[in-house]
């Protein structure tokens, strides 16, 4: 390090994967890192539940500790990555962290996504930097984008396979033609699922992720008790297979439109074309689909997890720090939502009963003359109509799959519509839908 050299002074929270992978960055890409942002990033603390283990990483100088306080209060640390996970103790150690006039980066979409407007005003009020890249879809740069390189736009919509879990999930379910349970075995033996998997299979942490890039996008406060969540445990394989044959992929979809003045937020399986820009994406994979009125379609895709790829998006943050410093910049300078706190106002949300769409629908059936005309007079009673139907196989007073795809409706039609069919003597358990996004090409 050159003499009279500023230097950055970091601190860790947490050292688990991500705290390893950006300490091995921080040493490992030293020289790249002071290059670029004219600082050195030094980490100097770390604190953590096991100081004493080994994590096979030189600390030569760092401070371990398992107290907390010694990082938000060291008189040796001018940044915090909050790295920990969850709401507590995380919230009160970044307030304190910013309380003590630290900078703060976190990869903590939970805590963004639940009590960031809070914490986004304190940190205003201390003239401190929060910077979240690495709470949203990893090494992916989607924050960046809606918040710099998109600027000039106004956002429509934004549409994104935003947890991978679920995304190897579905493409194992449709390659190898198994059952959700069997890969849902398998994604924990391999470690891409938890033993409690529902934060992910159930759709919340696609929430978390949604709310912050809608807040961003849309320029309205983060949102998350307005999303409408529905997860992935109830898609079977015998869906996938058929969404496959028409040409459809299932993926967990994340999305965020602007509607008639009102927004709308959903996290819910969709069918997406298997030849649009989302249903390519597969594996552990993420992507992001944003729709500008001046930029058209653009599309964000790489690793949305993993200690590396998260890491990369934490030492990004940062250097942004480090320059802003560098360069005597105020914090805040670029507003953390899109737009100044003051301008944020909660927009009207669509209810989920007005979103309009086409949709997915099987029903199982006992296989008697007049069972499809009574279904098809129920949908023309709720003013539904049938874009598709197949109904294979042939085994009288036998339940045989009916599927059908609709044009576009209102869902609370939909939905009226299915609770009538469900009553038909002739139509066995429930009917399963999922919602046709045509336009995620």
């Amino acid at each position: 390090m050159e003499s009279g050299m500023q230097t950055l002074r970091v601190g860790i929270l947490g050292f688990g994967t991500v705290g390893r992978g950006v300490a091995r960055m921080l040493r490992d890409q030293a020289d790249i890192l002071q290059q670029r942002a004219g600082v050195a990033l030094q980490l100097t603390a770390i604190a953590t539940r096991t100081p004493g283990r080994d994590r096979g990483i030189p600390l030569d100088g760092v401070t371990l500790t398992d107290d907390a306080a010694r990082v938000t209060a060291g008189d040796d640390v001018d940044v915090v990555c909050e790295l920990i996970g969850g709401l507590d103790p995380a919230e009160s150690l970044v307030r304190d962290a910013l309380g003590n006039g630290k900078h703060v980066v976190t990869a903590n979409k939970a805590l963004i996504a639940e009590r960031g407007n809070g914490l986004i005003e304190l940190a205003a009020a201390n003239n401190c930097e929060l910077l979240f890249e690495a709470s949203t879809a990893g090494a992916i740069p989607i924050i960046k984008a809606l918040r710099e390189s998109l600027a000039g736009n106004r956002i429509n919509r934004i549409q994104g396979i935003l947890n991978g879990t679920c995304n190897y999930i579905l493409t194992e379910m449709r390659e190898k033609g198994l059952p959700y349970e069997q890969v849902l075995a398998e994604a924990q033996r391999l470690g891409y699922a938890e033993a409690d998997p529902t934060f992910d299979v159930g759709g919340f942490d696609a929430a978390h992720k949604l709310t912050i890039l809608a807040a961003i996008g849309f320029g309205i406060p983060l949102s998350y008790d307005k999303i409408q969540v529905e997860g992935i445990a109830e898609i079977s394989d015998v869906d996938i297979a058929w969404a496959t044959e028409m040409g459809y992929r299932i993926k967990l979809l994340g999305i965020a439109n602007r509607v008639d003045g009102e927004v709308e937020l959903r996290v819910q399986p969709t069918l997406v074309a298997a030849n649009s820009m989302l249903g390519a994406v597969e594996g552990v994979f993420n992507a992001v689909r944003v729709e500008g009125d001046f930029s058209g379609p653009t599309l964000y895709y790489g690793r949305g997890a993993g200690e590396e790829p998260t890491a990369s998006a934490v030492v990004a943050d940062l250097v942004d720090i480090a320059r802003n410093i560098k360069s005597g910049g105020a914090a805040g300078r670029t507003p953390l939502l899109g737009a100044p706190l003051a301008d944020l106002s909660a927009p009207v949300f669509r209810s989920p009963g007005e979103h309009f769409g086409a949709y997915y629908l099987r029903l199982s059936v006992i296989d008697k003359p007049g069972v499809l005309a009574d279904i098809t007079a129920l949908l023309k009673k709720h003013d539904i109509s049938i874009d598709a139907l197949v109904q294979r196989g042939r085994s009288p007073n036998e339940a045989v799959p009916l599927v059908m795809v609709t044009h576009e409706a209102r869902e609370a039609q939909m939905l009226a519509c299915l609770a009538e069919i469900e009553q038909l003597p002739l139509v066995e358990s429930k009917a399963h839908m999922i919602r046709i996004e045509e336009d995620a090409a």
